[in-house]
């Protein structure tokens, strides 16, 4: 069986290498760097760059007496290249060695283009052309940031969060556009190396999450002297002498950086999919079902291209689903107890419905919020900013979902990923052994909430 796979990012690799180790004859048509954003762009040179300004400003404003606080040099143009080296290390190891060693997977870079439900156009760099035929395609071209419709934005060298990772620079003043986790993780990350920072989005922060959410980062945010903006649109912007100007409908902000976050939109839309008879949404994203199945029989698709959650974690898992069902297996993706993590300090957590959807489902919820206060991890850390909330069935106790705000949430949030995944309910979690003094232990304090006052528990008591 021939199969072409159209993209190279975890998506696309995941379900080449799961194909081919079915049997598969796979070609890979890739026409950007192989690991695609996340590798190159996204996930690891911002976490990267996050870590750094995490430790810049840990060591500027931490709150342990009797431990020197200072501002530390910051050298831009070495983490840049310690980044970068790490970067072709993973690239080497979790990309390009697995292709030495299978045969029956070809890369061709290049971009294609279906020209019918059966054969793609790839125009590869050299600026020819070939025709690729296959019995079977998966479709995984991720997606690219999406700019919104202001005046004047495409005629201002801003950034993208592609740009801003790879920086060379730090600027004086940065103006950010976009209020969700790339707008957050980014501004903040430059306002920890010692820049100023002010964010305009036209909602709340986090919009999409439980207000609570929302709520504790703006106050973070603004402690840590972030000007932001809400419910505020840009109307136009312009550049002139190195100065970046928004126009608000309140007063004009200027800067000598603008990132542009407002969020990501799929690679779709050169790709010819009107030939193949791909359906896609409004969005220009590709519509699939639980099996990565598109409308045309043959054509499968996964990643942040299609009506899936854009999170790396859920493109990789598509893939290798992707490839099994399409090499005749049987293998659903479930997506209902999907873990999210922003990595802003404190990071935020979330899996499952939050209280405002369990109630949109018809659901009536049950929920408590346990402040880091009542954990004696966080309280042994001086660092009790933050919350745990879990959302949970009235009538049967049953976990719906957790929202957490914490130091180490990503770290946490996967234990009520299994918990939710598992249908346990808040007594089951409240009744486990969790290890002593961890932060993952609030968990079991925010389920005992529900059915015990603890007030009355010692700090480790079960």
């Amino acid at each position: 069986m021939k199969l072409v796979v159209v993209g190279g990012g975890p998506a696309a690799f995941a379900g080449a290498l799961r194909a081919a180790a079915q049997g598969a004859e796979v070609t890979l048509v890739c026409s950007e760097p192989l690991g695609g954003t996340c590798v190159n762009a996204g996930c690891l040179p911002s976490k990267m760059l996050i870590r750094a300004a995490a430790l810049a400003h840990e060591s500027a404003a931490h709150n342990l007496r009797g431990i020197e606080r200072h501002r530390p040099a910051v050298d831009l143009q070495a983490h840049l290249a310690q980044q970068q080296a790490r970067i072709d290390e993973i690239l080497y190891s979790r990309y390009r060695a697995p292709l030495e060693n299978r045969a029956n997977v070809h890369l061709l870079p290049g971009r294609a283009r279906f020209t019918d439900p059966h054969t793609v156009e790839v125009a590869v760099t050299d600026g020819a052309s070939c025709q690729v035929h296959g019995d079977r395609f998966l479709i995984a071209t991720g997606a690219s940031p999406w700019i919104p419709p202001i005046s004047g934005i495409n005629d201002v060298p801003f950034w993208t969060s592609d740009d801003a990772v790879k920086s060379q620079r730090l600027p004086d003043h940065l103006l950010v556009i976009g209020g969700s986790a790339v707008a957050l993780e980014l501004g903040q990350a430059f306002q920890h190396l010692g820049c100023n920072v002010t964010l305009v989005t036209r909602r709340g922060l986090l919009s999409r999450e439980d207000p609570a959410v929302g709520a504790a980062m703006l106050d973070i945010l603004q402690r840590e002297g972030m000007s932001i903006h809400t419910k505020t649109v840009p109307t136009a912007a312009a550049y002139r002498n190195g100065i970046f100007t928004l126009r608000l409908p309140k007063g004009d902000l200027r800067g000598d950086a603008l990132l542009v976050a407002t969020g990501r939109a799929p690679n779709s839309g050169a790709l010819g999919l009107e030939n193949a008879g791909v359906a896609l949404d409004a969005r220009g994203a590709v519509k699939v079902d639980k099996m990565m199945r598109t409308n045309v029989e043959h054509i499968y698709a996964a990643g942040d291209c299609t009506t899936q959650p854009q999170l790396v974690c859920v493109g990789a898992a598509a893939g290798t689903r992707a490839a099994v069902n399409l090499m005749g297996g049987s293998a659903p993706l479930d997506l209902s107890a999907v873990p999210s993590v922003l990595f802003t300090s404190p990071q935020v957590a979330t899996v499952g419905l939050t209280e405002a959807r369990a109630r949109q489902h018809g659901i009536v919820p049950e929920c408590r919020v346990l402040p880091l206060e009542r954990v004696a991890r966080a309280l042994v850390n001086f660092d009790t900013w933050g919350f745990i909330k879990l959302v949970a069935r009235k009538d049967n106790g049953r976990l719906l979902g957790a929202q957490i705000v914490a130091g180490q949430a990503g770290e946490i949030i996967q234990a009520a990923a299994l918990a939710l995944h598992n249908r346990m309910t808040v007594a089951e979690i409240g009744d486990q052994l969790f290890p002593y003094l961890t932060m993952v232990e609030g968990l079991r304090l925010c389920a005992q909430s529900f059915y015990l006052d603890i007030d009355d528990l010692s700090c480790c008591a079960g």
